[in-house]
């Protein structure tokens, strides 16, 4: 272990990669507190400058962008009341009624205090459950794998969407792209309609730039909302920082922890991450602050929990990518890209054949989060200027970003319309209100569940049994069945308690 350790700590604490985890920490707090810029745009955007990095900075990159750009978004919440990512949303109204009253110290100390532990706190679980977990998972079959690539299509089904009914549309959506290319079990072209460049499916980096970054692009050119390039309305120096440090964790650990745990689990879970995790710990701490009569402990202490909760998502979000192949949310997606862009299949075994790399990427987990209290800091005292920076000129860039990076994969023209058309696409969906995130886990997952249900009709022989001929494997499919029929029973619920009222009238 000590080797181990002492490897990748080599491959980590070399003057490149600290410049490349530096660079990328400051490009994730400039695009995070950008409002409307998510993280996993940020993370999509850096995808083309990975393809000439090795594996180490490459993903130490997305992991220092993703972990900045999400505490980021907090900055133009409590400024202007206007979420910078889509995780900040939650508490935007305490974080913007504390600012206002001139506590911006208190309000956004809490943010970038808890963000970070609750990072820091989730890598630690990371490092200690996912070696664990591949060890278990080391012992799985297709079917294990099939009914746990199931059970994360259907968690981005009930999780990402108020309406489980459109959630379900978005992950048809994805399933029908997915099903472009060439048939595993016969070889044929399927779906191709005569263009050689189909055979190979849909490429899944143009896919991820142009439904994330370009579906911006068109919401914001079509938008006539002109509040974005507004001035901060208050001003934005955090002095006293450090006098708040310890009335904070002195008053609210246990949010923190609370939290922390929160956001962890839920970003397990296949197909939930940050945003769903800040709603959960949100709505948990609004339950338990019920009994303070005081208005800024009650915000404080939920302004606590759901940031813990939104930066811990992340390093949760990462053991089912490691460990199984399959995203914990959609900036692991993204990170599933990468990795096999560089030739590394997730799974039980890359602890095994590369365990220098995971352990190196738990480092970087460790250092990203110490380094966002500094850069933290230097943000927020300098908030003011980032939000003023041009929408016009700042979209312009990622048009170009955009277009180069979609081209790089393959040198082809091709994937930049593959960009284009499903950037279209994301906007039409967002836009009439169908979250966009199953289709692109559905991009990711129809593969796995093809190709491990093939495999398991083939031991089988043809026999659908042979799915559920193994005891984690009927455990998983117990839970994936569930997941399918909650909303049915939900529907019938609702219905009964209906008819049961107009009876009574």
């Amino acid at each position: 272990m000590m080797e181990i350790l002492s490897q990748s700590a080599g491959l980590v604490f070399t003057p490149y990669v600290m410049a490349v985890i530096l660079a990328a920490s400051i490009f994730g707090l400039f695009v995070g507190a950008i409002p409307g810029l998510s993280a996993t745009m940020a993370a999509a955007l850096l995808v083309p400058v990975t393809f000439f990095m090795d594996p180490v900075p490459a993903l130490g990159a997305i992991i220092a962008t993703s972990a900045m750009a999400l505490f980021a978004g907090d900055i133009p919440a409590a400024l202007l009341r206007m979420p910078g990512t889509p995780s900040s949303a939650a508490y935007v109204d305490d974080l913007h009624r504390l600012t206002r009253e001139g506590k911006i110290a208190r309000a956004l100390g809490a943010c970038l205090l808890f963000s970070a532990s609750g990072g820091l706190i989730a890598s630690v679980i990371l490092i200690l459950g996912a070696p664990l977990l591949a060890r278990f998972a080391a012992n799985f079959s297709s079917d294990e794998y099939f009914w746990l690539a199931c059970l994360g299509l259907s968690c981005a089904v009930i999780i990402f969407a108020h309406s489980p009914l459109k959630g379900l549309i978005s992950l048809l959506i994805g399933l029908l792209i997915a099903t472009i290319g060439t048939d595993l079990s016969t070889g044929y072209a399927r779906y191709t309609f005569g263009y050689t460049n189909l055979i190979g499916g849909i490429g899944f980096i143009p896919a991820v730039i142009g439904m994330f970054a370009f579906a911006e692009i068109l919401k914001y050119a079509t938008s006539t909302d002109t509040t974005a390039t507004r001035e901060p309305m208050v001003n934005s120096k955090a002095g006293g920082f450090f006098a708040e440090t310890i009335f904070l964790f002195r008053n609210f650990w246990r949010n923190h922890l609370r939290g922390s745990f929160i956001g962890t689990v839920t970003g397990v879970l296949p197909g939930a991450g940050g945003g769903v995790a800040t709603w959960i710990s949100y709505a948990i701490s609004l339950r338990f602050a019920g009994k303070s009569k005081d208005p800024d402990i009650r915000a404080l202490g939920s302004i606590t929990e759901a940031s813990s909760a939104n930066n811990s998502s992340l390093g949760g979000a990462w053991i089912p990518t490691l460990v199984f192949g399959i995203p914990g949310d959609a900036i692991t997606a993204v990170v599933l890209g990468v990795l096999l862009v560089h030739g590394i299949t997730p799974g039980p075994q890359v602890f095994v054949r590369t365990p220098e790399l995971v352990y190196s990427l738990f480092i970087i987990f460790i250092l990203a989060n110490l380094l966002m209290i500094p850069l933290g800091i230097l943000a927020i005292r300098w908030a003011g200027v980032i939000l003023r920076v041009p929408r016009a000129a700042l979209m312009s860039v990622i048009v170009l970003i955009a277009i180069i990076g979609a081209f790089a994969v393959n040198n082809a023209l091709f994937d930049v319309g593959v960009m284009l058309s499903l950037g279209f696409l994301a906007f039409l969906m967002q836009k009439y209100g169908f979250p966009v995130a199953p289709t692109i886990l559905a991009l990711v997952l129809a593969p796995i569940v093809e190709q491990n249900f093939l495999m398991s009709l083939m031991k089988a022989r043809g026999s659908l049994t042979g799915l559920v001929d193994r005891p984690v494997a009927i455990i998983l499919a117990i839970m994936t069945i569930s997941m399918w029929l909650m909303p049915v029973y939900g529907y019938f619920r609702r219905y009964i308690i209906e008819r049961r009222k107009q009876s009574m009238h």
